[in-house]
């Protein structure tokens, strides 16, 4: 190899080590701000996750304008996440166990990330949302119309009930055992055993926004 080739391959070996470092850093501080947001909710800032990450804020600032556009990414993930779950659902073939499975994990999952989810409403990207809620939407849809086929759960209700929920279980402040307690005592209400039909009928969402404002609450001061 002659030297002005030489210089050109250590020069494009130069410009592509940057490109994987960046990749990494970017993958750093989703993982930090995951962590950060958890434990501290929006309170946090770009500084301290940059820190928890290993890195300078101008590192973090290279990739995120604020907490708010690294808020958006988690969001994203966070979202599929949930519309994965209620597909994985799907493939349990008792209706009713596919229906407990879905709120048993997705719960979980709330209660582990509690701060993070606060941090997260309304950060998310419209492009995320609209990706990912028609694929949400029907897989939760599925999920309660397959119960009512079967008769396990009572005929008047319908998906979005899952919101209201999600939202009563959310607000507790509580372990995950008593957390699961009082997410039996709901599941029971739902299971169709001739009771009352019940008042009023569910909401109707046409959006992750039409969700999130529907269900955000003021966090408490810390």
């Amino acid at each position: 190899m002659n030297e002005r080739a030489a210089s050109t391959a250590s020069t494009a070996g130069t410009a592509r080590a940057p490109r994987k470092d960046s990749v990494r850093n970017r993958a750093r501080l989703i993982g930090a701000a995951r962590q950060v947001f958890a434990e501290r909710g929006l309170d946090a800032t770009l500084d301290e996750i940059a820190a928890r990450a290993g890195l300078g804020v101008g590192t973090a600032y290279r990739h995120f304008a604020d907490k708010y556009e690294l808020a958006a990414e988690l969001l994203g993930e966070a979202t599929q996440e949930v519309a994965d779950e209620a597909r994985a659902a799907l493939a349990i073939d008792d209706p009713w166990d596919a229906l407990v499975w879905y709120f048993q994990t997705s719960v979980t999952r709330q209660a582990a990330n509690r701060g993070l989810y606060e941090a997260l409403a309304g950060r998310g990207r419209v492009a995320d949302k609209i990706r990912v809620w028609p694929e949400l939407a029907a897989a939760v849809t599925e999920l309660f119309d397959r119960a009512r086929r079967a008769g396990a759960i009572r005929d008047e209700l319908r998906a979005e009930d899952s919101v209201a929920v999600f939202t009563m279980l959310g607000a507790l402040d509580t372990t995950p055992e008593r957390r699961q307690r009082y997410l039996g005592l709901i599941l029971d209400g739902m299971r169709a055993t001739g009771r009352p039909t019940l008042p009023g009928s569910a909401a109707h969402y046409d959006s992750l926004d039409d969700v999130i404002s529907d269900t955000k609450r003021t966090r408490r001061p810390r």
